[in-house]
């Protein structure tokens, strides 16, 4: 067997030599990247609390040069050129062939990453939720803002160890019950104590 895979390699012509090489070649690291990222990919590998919050976060653009968009593409250009040379179209017609499929596929990717990219920015807690809200202490707030503390706080129905400041004249002690008076650098909750509040 060996040696017929190694007689067909040397009938084979130097242009299809070059595109059986890419196409094998990256369909590995594509079934590569496939099995990494069902394994690895979407783990969670924050320690301690990793509540996310975002509040005005418009997401980030999807990327177009990028290893995996590389390795989609190229996968999928060698083996369309490949086809077009079997089915006996010339060299320039496979080529362009392969460009075109591997465009496709790149940008099927880019259409199918964003509306899962919107779907997972509107599960995300938006931090601003938070004001007017009430909780209570983790960690001590020193007083104005001096220093940060921690509150525990339930937003948007889930609770949530979020970092909190004051502006109160003194510390916040723990356990004491808090309320969210507005976002400072927009991840860090402005507290006071609850029933010093004026509604």
């Amino acid at each position: 067997m060996l040696l017929s895979i190694t007689s067909w390699w040397q009938e084979l012509q130097s242009f299809e030599k070059i595109l059986w090489t890419i196409a094998v070649l990256f369909s590995f690291l594509f079934l590569l990247q496939t099995l990494i990222s069902l394994f690895a990919g979407d783990a969670d590998h924050a320690s301690g609390h990793s509540d996310s919050y975002v509040d005005h976060d418009n997401g980030i653009g999807y990327q177009f040069f990028t290893i995996k968009n590389m390795i989609a593409f190229f996968t999928m250009f060698g083996w369309v050129a490949l086809a077009a040379t079997s089915g006996g179209q010339s060299k320039i017609t496979a080529i362009l062939s392969g460009l075109v499929s591997g465009s496709i596929i790149v940008v099927l990717m880019a259409v199918l990453l964003k509306n899962v990219s919107r779907l997972k920015y509107n599960g995300v807690m938006q931090i601003k939720n938070a004001i007017s809200q009430t909780g209570t202490t983790y960690l001590f707030i020193p007083a104005k803002r001096s220093g940060t503390g921690k509150v525990h706080i339930k937003v948007q129905g889930t609770l949530h160890e979020l970092p909190a400041m004051t502006d109160d004249e003194t510390d916040i002690p723990t356990g004491k019950l808090i309320r969210v008076k507005n976002i400072v650098n927009d991840r860090i909750l402005l507290v006071t104590v609850a029933e010093n509040t004026l509604y």
